[in-house]
């Protein structure tokens, strides 16, 4: 029996045969995959996928005026009305109308406010009533004169003739003269009565408060019920009424640096650019130089006069001037897309930018235009905002991952 068993044992040899296939395939799959990844990292490293991130420095494609590129000389200020006024009475009283408001426009003589004015009134309409009875004696005196110097010259006649006496006649003339003094002392008493009037309407007057020329009203300083005095002097009075400003007067008021005034003349053109208005550039031309240095500052005031005015534009709005060389022709009123000029790259007939992509760079072909300083217009391939590589290192190429250096 034992013999049998150990007769049926017997090896595989097909099974053998099989496993050292097996093992050869793998090994050649394994191989060409290696081979397969081999090629592809080197690939991805020429290409600088797996390769060290390249170091670059940035710039930023903006939107630049021309006139950048041949301003002399830059600072800030602010707009200021040349014309301002803190509107008042000329009188003590109670203020019992208020026309306007903050933001109102007015036109000159406009009523802007009205103090109480009864007891002006009142004197107003005695000094009337006193006119009336001045005009009715003078006619009284006028019509008695007239009656008198009749009377005297038929005298004069009848005393030529010794018809009367001398006592009538003298008593005739005395009252030919007590008539014409008469009238005259009427014309006076008139003359007295239409002054009384006149006061009268300006005392009225006084109690209107108008505009002294057209602007706008900046702030309300009283309101109604308060006691508006000139001087403000008394306890919780107030002085001023409304502030106003002509907004046709505005003008940009700069403090320059007495090094650089020279560089700074009277009729010398300027580009303004507003805080509260980023996008838009307005026109403009030195007006006056004030022929007084500060001396706390070193600084002289420039006034700029505002040729393109908008009416968006407020009094003490902050406002950056640049003085030009030249005046701005209309093409250089616009802004253009512009790059620095470090940030371009020449490729035979074509130029071109790395443009940043988080963390790699694309090259992009664009079309350059005229020269803006240290920068150049692109008419067209980037968008402003966009991030482009400065000074690109020869080994960059389109889709290297980059870093951006510290500065």
């Amino acid at each position: 029996m034992a013999d049998d068993d150990l007769l049926k044992l017997k090896i595989d040899k097909s099974t053998g045969e099989i496993k050292k296939v097996t093992r050869r395939r793998k090994f050649i799959l394994w191989g060409g995959m290696s081979a397969f990844l081999l090629t592809g990292a080197v690939i991805l490293y020429i290409g600088g996928w797996l390769g060290p991130a390249i170091s670059v420095e940035v710039s930023t494609v903006s939107q630049v005026y021309p006139s950048q590129s041949f301003s002399l000389l830059n600072a800030s200020g602010y707009i200021v009305a040349q014309r301002k006024a803190a509107v008042a009475s000329k009188v003590t009283g109670r203020l019992v109308a208020l026309m306007v408001e903050e933001g109102n426009r007015i036109r000159k003589g406009q009523i802007i406010a009205r103090l109480e004015n009864d007891d002006v009134v009142a004197s107003k309409a005695q000094s009337e009533a006193n006119l009336k009875v001045s005009a009715a004696n003078l006619n009284q005196a006028k019509a008695e004169l007239e009656e008198a110097t009749l009377s005297h010259n038929r005298n004069k006649n009848l005393i030529s003739k010794s018809y009367i006496s001398q006592s009538e006649f003298d008593s005739s003339e005395a009252r030919y003269r007590r008539t014409v003094a008469a009238v005259q002392a009427a014309e006076a008493a008139l003359k007295a009565s239409q002054a009384a009037v006149r006061g009268a309407d300006v005392a009225l007057e006084y109690t209107y408060i108008r505009a002294p020329f057209d602007a706008v009203v900046l702030t309300k300083n009283a309101d109604i019920g308060d006691i508006v005095t000139p001087l403000g002097a008394a306890a919780n009075a107030k002085a001023a009424v409304v502030t106003i400003a002509d907004m046709n007067s505005l003008q940009v008021e700069i403090d320059v640096s007495e090094t650089n005034i020279s560089l700074v003349k009277v009729g010398q053109p300027c580009e303004i650019n507003l805080d509260a208005l980023p996008d838009t550039r307005f026109r403009g031309e030195v007006h006056a130089i004030v022929p007084t240095v500060d001396r706390s500052k070193a600084t002289v005031m420039v006034k700029v006069k505002i040729t393109d005015k908008d009416p968006r534009m407020l009094p003490d709005m902050s406002a950056k001037v640049s003085f030009l060389s030249r005046s701005l022709r209309p093409d250089e009123q616009k802004p253009r897309v512009a790059v620095n000029k470090l940030a371009l790259l020449s490729r035979s007939n074509r130029h071109a930018v790395f443009v940043i992509e988080g963390n790699q760079v694309r090259e992009k072909n664009v079309t350059t235009g005229e020269n803006l300083g240290d920068m150049i217009e692109i008419r067209d391939g980037v968008n402003p905002g966009e991030k482009v590589v400065m000074k690109p290192p020869s080994s960059l190429k389109d889709g290297a991952r980059i870093k951006i250096a510290e500065k």
